[in-house]
């Protein structure tokens, strides 16, 4: 202790010390600068002082008036404090700071520098030396160099050189980044370009009001009668055909006449509210974000140009056609003694449905059993019976159009449904059998699984799924998170601002990804806890310093998941699934094998929503949606559509977006300066995993670890009855615990000798993070 204190009193004394020298120093240099100011101000310096101007100014020009100043000011700093000069960077910045200055004081003067320097250089430095007292360009010094560079690198050359020169000089000694500055500027300008943007939207708001005021007052009846349709593309016509003896059927017929005058006029208002990027609320917020947060760049969504038209199909409905099938399938269920009527028909794109009414004390299990049959006489590849129909006393059969047409991704985003839609992360997902677009909310779903035989539509159901959030959603509100073991599914999204990490493709690093998402959601509750709020909504609603953001996590393919390390897995999507709703973190998963050893009963069982396309067989379809119907779909994005909450499937044909639509919006979003802003510690934390796993090829090894500590002791026989395993699979497990260190080495037929503690293994898994 003594000895402490006596070198803590001898370190103070060397600080006094060295501060002492230190105001001693500054003193000095700051006298130094004040008499140079006096020598070359001329205010009675004495003959030294006059030498010392004579020689300054010969030397350096009218810069040596700014070299007092700089004198003055390195002894006041040096004075102050002894942090402001502790290396020779201070001494470099002023250094560079007054050559730039001298240069700049000589090129001025250039065409007279070269003409004296054609001399003799005797006489040239002579005539510098006299142009210095007369304060003519820069002083022999200064004019020298002056001449120098112009002769390497030309005038041009030499403005740019001084500049830079300048510029790297204060960047290195004030550590300011000129990004920094430029995105301050840009921040600050865009501030006041929100503010145009906001008076220019309210403008075409009170203008189209008024308008619409307008036309109003003019057609009365006629508006009344248009507004009163809930959708512009659904017809409805009442038919009689007496001659038949039929009664009136309601026609509901899909129109898809897409590219009328009133669409593009739709079009074009939409492609303008894109160059505008908000509504009034939506630049309110996003003013409110610039201010909050420095260097932030604005995310521009994309335009809806950038997405391709659907092809015009005639597909205009027959009148006669649909009569004359909905009078062959009453006329079919009649010849098996079922009496029914059709009373609407709905014509959608790629399916028409016949609504039929039984009569009293019909059955409608006769009529699902004739499904076959039916087919049959309506010449159909294949009908699918919705028996009866959700809120409706009628039995659907839908039944394939012969000419189908394709809905477009854009159709459905550029549909009412999905521009005013309010939900957090809206997707589009195609249209029902009357035409109508169906969008989602998949913080609603809350989790989803799509599941489909090969060629059925999962892979575009997925990029429509992407293309949507990436259409309304702005990066620091919804983060991905894509997994595609497939690896040629969806590479193409590195490079976009929503990503958190880059898109996974190894499957043993996937495990280390679903296990982050256990922890991000562990560490959101901990904040929902500490602020009093129950979910993300109510937390982001607060004051909060940060900000969570929503985080979808899409898996391309389940299967190769669940063969790499299927209980590591099936224990994250399944903590997942079961709290993570609140916390802001949703999960798409899809899969092209439905069966039970990859979509396992504890899956299915916290995955309430559910889209199934075309499978092979009426099991696979009871597997995704525990009923039959999905073996019934026509493919090519036909889809059954099982939303949490709802009592039975919807029939919905999927949104197509081609490849070259995803590439176009892709390179649109990512030729911004919003470029992807990858999470690290996520990273490190994926590659940490991965690396203490990679040795351990088995996915039983945990297990067997927890089985030999409690139990004390190791032996192959013991790990084939425990865990129900096979001889070489339990020898390779000793062996990796051998190898570890966790056991002893083999002793006749007495079992190994364990090595570690219930204590050391806890902290080896927490190490690790290997959770039980």
């Amino acid at each position: 202790m003594p000895r402490q204190k006596k070198n803590k009193k001898k370190v103070e004394k060397q600080i006094e010390q060295f501060q002492f020298s230190n105001e001693v120093k500054g003193i000095f240099i700051i006298a130094l600068g004040i008499m140079l100011l006096i020598s070359i101000q001329g205010y009675g310096a004495g003959k030294i002082g006059e030498g010392v101007k004579s020689i300054l100014l010969g030397s350096f020009s009218s810069a040596a008036l700014v070299m007092p100043y700089i004198v003055i000011l390195s002894g006041a700093l040096i004075f102050i404090s002894s942090h402001y000069w502790n290396s020779r960077k201070n001494i470099v910045f002023f250094s560079l700071q007054y050559f730039c200055l001298l240069v700049f004081i000589s090129l001025k003067d250039i065409e007279l520098l070269e003409s004296v320097f054609a001399l003799s250089f005797s006489k040239s430095i002579e005539a510098y030396y006299l142009l210095g007292l007369e304060r003519v360009a820069g002083g022999v010094i200064g004019n020298s160099i002056a001449y120098l560079l112009v002769q390497l690198i030309g005038i041009t050359g030499t403005y740019v050189f001084l500049i830079s020169i300048f510029i790297i000089s204060v960047l290195i000694y004030t550590k300011i980044s000129l990004l920094s500055i430029i995105l301050f500027v840009k921040k600050i300008s865009l501030k006041y370009l929100m503010h145009i943007k906001n008076i220019t939207i309210d403008f075409i708001h009170i203008s189209k009001n008024k308008d619409s005021r307008n036309r109003k007052n003019k057609s009365p009846n006629v508006g009344d009668s248009i507004s009163t349709d809930s959708s512009e593309k659904i017809q409805n016509q009442n038919l009689q055909d007496t001659n038949d003896n039929m009664e009136e059927i309601k026609i509901l017929a899909f129109n898809e006449s897409y590219n009328n005058t009133d669409d593009k006029t739709k079009i074009q208002k939409k492609s303008n509210d894109n160059f505008l990027n908000a509504k009034t609320d939506e630049v309110i917020q996003i003013e409110m974000d610039s201010l909050a947060q420095e260097n932030k760049v604005e995310y521009i969504i994309p335009s809806i140009e950038l997405l391709n038209k659907s092809e015009t199909n005639s597909n205009s409905y027959d009148k006669k056609n649909i009569i004359k099938q909905a009078k062959i399938l009453e006329e079919t269920l009649d010849n098996f003694g079922v009496k029914a009527k059709v009373i609407q028909v709905s014509k959608g794109p790629v399916i028409t449905r016949y609504e039929l009414q039984p009569y009293a004390g019909v059955k409608v299990s006769k009529i699902v059993n004739l499904s076959d049959d039916i087919a049959l006489n309506l010449a159909a590849p294949s009908i699918r019976i919705e028996a009866p129909i959700p809120g409706k006393a009628a039995i659907g059969i839908e039944i394939p159009n012969q000419d189908t047409s394709t809905v477009g991704l854009r159709e459905v985003i550029d549909s009412k449904n999905y521009e005013t839609s309010t939900f957090n992360i809206p997707y589009a997902l195609g249209k029902d059998i009357s035409g109508n677009a169906v969008i989602a909310d998949i913080s609603r779903m809350p989790h989803m699984l799509v599941a489909g035989a090969t060629g059925s539509g999962k892979s575009i159901c997925i990029n429509a799924i992407i293309l949507s959030i990436l259409f309304k959603a702005d990066p620091d509100d919804v983060k991905l998170i894509l997994i595609d073991p497939k690896v040629v599914e969806l590479n193409q999204y590195n490079g976009i601002p929503h990503l958190l990490i880059p898109v996974v493709t190894d499957p043993k690093k996937a495990t280390g990804a679903l296990n982050w998402a256990v922890q991000e959601m562990t560490r959101r509750y901990n904040l929902f806890a500490e602020s009093g709020t129950k979910d993300i909504n109510s937390y982001n609603s607060k004051e909060t310093e940060e900000k969570l953001p929503f985080i979808v996590i899409i898996i391309d393919e389940l299967a190769d998941l669940m063969m790499a390390s299927a209980n590591e897995v099936e224990d994250s999507i399944c903590r997942l699934a079961q709290m993570a709703r609140a916390s802001g973190i949703h999960m798409i998963i899809a899969t092209q094998r439905p069966s039970v050893d990859v979509i396992t009963g504890i899956i299915k069982a916290n995955i309430p929503s559910r889209i199934a396309f075309a499978v092979t067989s009426v099991t696979d379809s009871r597997t995704i949606l525990d009923m039959g119907g999905a073996e019934k779909l026509l493919g090519k994005g036909d889809m059954l559509f099982y939303p949490a909450g709802a009592n039975k499937p919807v029939r919905i044909q999927g949104a197509y977006v081609s490849e070259e639509e995803i590439e176009s919006v892709l390179s649109f979003i990512k030729d911004q300066e919003n470029k992807p802003v990858y999470e690290s510690e996520i990273i490190n934390k994926i590659e940490q995993k991965n690396s203490v796993n990679k040795d351990v090829t088995d996915d039983m090894f945990y297990v067997a670890l927890d089985l030999v500590v409690d139990h004390q002791q190791a032996s192959i026989s013991m790990l084939q009855r425990k865990l129900r395993i096979g001889y070489n699979r339990a020898a390779r497990i000793i062996d990796d615990l051998e190898e570890k260190g966790i056991v002893g080495p083999h002793e006749g037929s007495k079992p190994r000798r364990v090595l570690l503690s219930k204590e050391e293994k806890l902290k080896i898994a927490n190490e690790e993070g290997v959770t039980d």
